[in-house]
């Protein structure tokens, strides 16, 4: 019996049996059992699960018509919006493959989520439209796009009703305008509103199980390019399930989901999960947070998932005596340590616990949780349902004692299958022992005597900036891009707000110097990749160090911020 038993929620099994059919299936099964129930509420319009099935079969039936077969990857590239969870679903209903991508990414970012998984179509928003085509007309033909089906995102509501709680000025540059259909070089681009007026013809029946491809999120890693994650229907289905059960979930949950459905956690843990329970999703495209409290006042929200700077943002808010929580019954996440101080006044003023998760793409998000009435503070949890995890040295692989830090390493049913086109990598990242494959997350740490796992560093050279991971070695490649840089080195600096920020330091060309700015190179980052991956700072140094061999010693640069940053730390 593991140590952590004790502490096992008494209500709930240490192991379920997850259903072996395809993931349409939770939707079809809910549409069946719930067809007028709220499934989806965004800017005011509320979708029931009947119009939510009935619009992914009728999307289903046009990407079929597009050629698309079993096993095909899709890319899917959209904020939180119905379109996304009609998207995901019709995919998913021709058994297709969804290949998620963030909607922050840009063009050269792009160039990789076409050419790895082999897609030649793509369904997004029409802000992101112009990228997608971009990035797909710089490839080489036989690369390119076939198809990029266009959604605006008045499509789904009508501005006309809304008024600035739900929309406040600043998201109306971006959600309102009717922006003009990109051209795609040797491709077609189709109009969502145009292929949404027809109803779906006769879809054959879904044959997917268990061990089929399901989804392609990405991740990245120590050597540049993301790795696609292979996700199946059943590694998929046990965390949808399993999370349910964990939150005490029911078909009457409303759960206000802004943490973005690109990524794991948004998806498993909040549209799968709620999808699986019949319940209803109150979809944000972005954080804003005087609408996240204006929408648990008014949908009566029961479960929110999210970061701690969330949870910090809204407390924060001078209008919060304005909004009602005692909805709430369940919040909690991950991605970083929620404050001590924040999680008692959660606990003091609403009667919360806030319960920390820990996961990662490789394992659909949850491989440890808190129990929910017996959570610690910024602690990773226990073992999740099904799951077997230990702490053991990188080295030797030795499982060690209690309170001795190691590498957390993670075997269950929801841990992914390899990753794709990457057999070297996969064979890297797991090993055998004891009748388990045991999958290696790269993060150190330690478990205590009563079974709870707890963070204490990170073997890989990983980032972590308001939960987005990111990874040094993909933004240093994107920089050397730039013209002017020579060299580049990507660290950790602390930040207040965001826990930790990206920080370059950069050796410039000859012939650049004294003609570009720190800030020019920060411009030319914003331009070129993902906002939260850009450096928010920049140093300009004649030489980074170097070893013996001629590697660059990041480590050495990251110890010396560190150090810089001590002494104003201790004072604040």
């Amino acid at each position: 019996m593991p140590v952590h038993a004790a502490v096992w929620p008494a209500r709930l099994p240490a192991a379920i049996s997850a259903p072996t059919t395809s993931l349409w299936m939770n939707l079809s099964i809910s549409a069946t059992r719930y067809p007028d129930k709220a499934a989806l509420v965004f800017m005011g319009r509320v979708w029931t699960y009947c119009e939510l099935m009935a619009s992914a079969e009728r999307l289903a039936d046009r990407l079929r018509g597009l050629g698309v077969k079993p096993g095909d990857r899709v890319v899917l590239n959209m904020q939180n919006c119905p379109q996304l969870v009609i998207t995901h679903f019709a995919i998913l209903r021709i058994d297709a493959v969804v290949v998620p991508v963030n909607p922050m990414n840009r063009v050269e970012e792009l160039k990789h989520y076409i050419t790895d998984p082999d897609t030649k179509v793509a369904v997004t928003t029409a802000d992101l439209a112009p990228d997608l085509a971009q990035a797909s007309a710089e490839l080489i033909p036989e690369q390119r796009l076939k198809h990029l089906v266009v959604t605006q995102f008045t499509d789904v509501f009508d501005p006309e009703t809304l008024g600035t709680q739900d929309m406040p000025q600043t998201w109306r540059s971006w959600l309102l305008p009717i922006r003009a259909m990109p051209t795609l070089v040797d491709g077609q681009v189709h109009a969502w509103a145009d292929w949404m007026a027809a109803p779906a013809l006769d879809l054959p029946t879904p044959q997917a199980r268990t061990d089929d491809l399901a989804i392609l999120p990405y991740t990245s890693g120590t050597t540049g390019l993301p790795k696609g994650c292979m996700h199946t229907h059943g590694t998929i289905m046990h965390n949808a399930m399993a999370s349910g059960l964990w939150g005490n979930g029911t078909p009457e949950n409303v759960t206000l989901c802004v943490v973005p459905m690109f990524h794991i956690t948004g998806m498993v843990s909040v549209m799968h999960t709620s999808i699986f329970l019949g319940a209803s999703l109150v979809l944000m495209p972005r954080w804003d947070r005087d609408v996240a409290g204006h929408l648990i006042s008014k949908w009566r929200v029961t479960h929110w998932t999210n970061i701690p700077t969330m949870v910090i943002d809204l407390l924060g808010s001078p209008f919060m005596d304005r909004y009602d929580l005692s909805s709430l019954v369940y919040i909690g996440g991950g991605g970083a340590a929620m404050p001590e101080a924040v999680a008692q006044r959660l606990r003091d003023q609403f009667g919360l616990r806030y319960v920390e998760g820990y996961g990662l793409t490789e394992t659909a998000a949850p491989s440890h949780t808190n129990p929910p009435d017996a959570p610690k503070k910024q602690c990773l949890g226990i073992p999740f349902m099904n799951v077997e995890s230990r702490i053991v040295d990188p080295e030797t692989l030795v499982e060690l004692p209690p309170g001795e830090p190691g590498e957390i390493v993670i075997s269950g049913p929801q841990v992914f299958k390899g990753y794709w086109k990457r057999p070297e990598a996969t064979a890297a990242a797991f090993f055998e022992r004891d009748g388990f494959r045991f999958f290696r997350s790269g993060d150190m740490g330690r478990v205590d005597e009563e079974g709870y796992f707890f963070m204490t560093d990170r073997l890989k050279r990983m980032i972590n900036a308001s939960g987005f991971k990111v990874w040094p070695a993909e933004v240093e490649a994107l920089m050397f891009r730039h013209p002017a840089i020579q060299e580049a080195c990507i660290i950790a600096t602390r930040d207040a707000y965001r826990g930790e920020s990206v920080k370059a330091v950069v050796v410039l060309r000859q012939d650049h110097k004294g003609k570009v700015s720190e800030q020019d190179i920060i411009d030319w980052c914003r331009e070129n990749m993902a906002v939260y991956k850009m450096p928010r700072t920049v140093s300009f140094v004649d030489a980074l160090p170097k070893s013996g061999s001629g590697k660059v010693m990041w480590r050495a640069l990251q110890e010396a911020e560190m150090a810089a940053l001590a002494p104003e730390t201790k004072t604040t």
